[in-house]
């Protein structure tokens, strides 16, 4: 494994969930369905799985760096802060919710806090659970295609990107009060190409749709943060289109591997 699975917080957009480290990495997601093959498996085994890191440039040689995060209130909006020598960021990521399109977007934002903050993102993009190694290229506008077979992914983010093996590397630095967007988008490899999605604006439709949700739910005062939690994870891992959910985002991951036990294992 390559985290530990209490290091891993949940987002989705009630059709699929991602899960992400502590450290900033994507290590899971099905896509474009919960019982799709994932294209990050790290979760089960190393970056050769497939996975996608945004994180300070020294977080993994810096032991000094401190990590704090964040549900934003009454979302699925994820916030993990970085604190270096250099300065703060907060890292946000969520999933808006689909409304019946075919495309599903993954959105993460750097946001600069404190002094100047050396960034990297490293993705790594492998279908089918990691087994297969998508053709990557540029659309027409100069953004990022990985394409295998009907899967598609599609990135667009300001930074420049560039290849280093089979993993797309972006260097960049967040100075305090800049804001960097990098929206993933899957769509069905044989469909045009979806509009731009502005990161600012989804990330205020998507906390809208899940403040508006959380409002109909009542709980007692005394317990009505760790209620309201429950049941917005609960909401994330129900599949909008038929109300049914899920037993948990991780597909059946193994008691024990090797071993005879093998039932589902949820997050709640």
């Amino acid at each position: 494994m390559f985290s530990r699975i209490e290091d891993y917080a949940l987002i989705g957009d009630c059709e699929t969930a991602a899960l992400v480290s502590k450290n900033g990495s994507i290590d899971w997601l099905c896509w474009p369905r919960f019982d799709s093959g994932a294209c990050f498996a790290a979760l089960l085994g190393d970056a050769n799985n497939g996975l996608w890191r945004i994180a300070p440039a020294s977080a993994g040689m810096d032991t000094s760096v401190q990590v704090r995060r964040r549900y934003l209130r009454h979302t699925l909006i994820l916030e993990t802060e970085f604190t270096t020598d250099a300065g703060t960021i907060v890292l946000i990521d969520f999933m808006p919710v689909r409304g019946g399109h075919a495309s599903s977007h993954l959105v993460r934002m750097v946001v600069g806090k404190r002094g100047t903050v050396p960034m990297r993102s490293e993705l790594s993009v492998r279908f089918g659970h990691g087994g297969s190694v998508p053709w990557v290229t540029r659309s027409e506008t100069g953004d990022l295609l990985a394409i295998a077979g009907p899967d598609m992914l599609h990135l667009r983010t300001p930074i420049d990107l560039r290849g280093e093996g089979l993993t797309t590397i972006g260097d960049f630095a967040v100075s305090a009060g800049q804001r960097v967007p990098f929206v993933l988008t899957y769509v069905p490899s044989h469909l045009p190409l979806p509009e731009p999605l502005d990161a600012d604006d989804a990330l205020q439709t998507t906390e809208e749709f899940w403040r508006s949700w959380a409002s109909a739910c009542w709980s007692p005062e005394q317990h009505a943060a760790i209620v309201t939690r429950s049941l917005i994870t609960l909401k994330a891992l129900t599949y909008a289109p038929t109300g049914g959910i899920v037993a948990a985002p991780t597909t059946s991951l193994p008691e024990q591997l090797g071993g005879p036990r093998n039932w589902e294992h949820g997050l709640l």
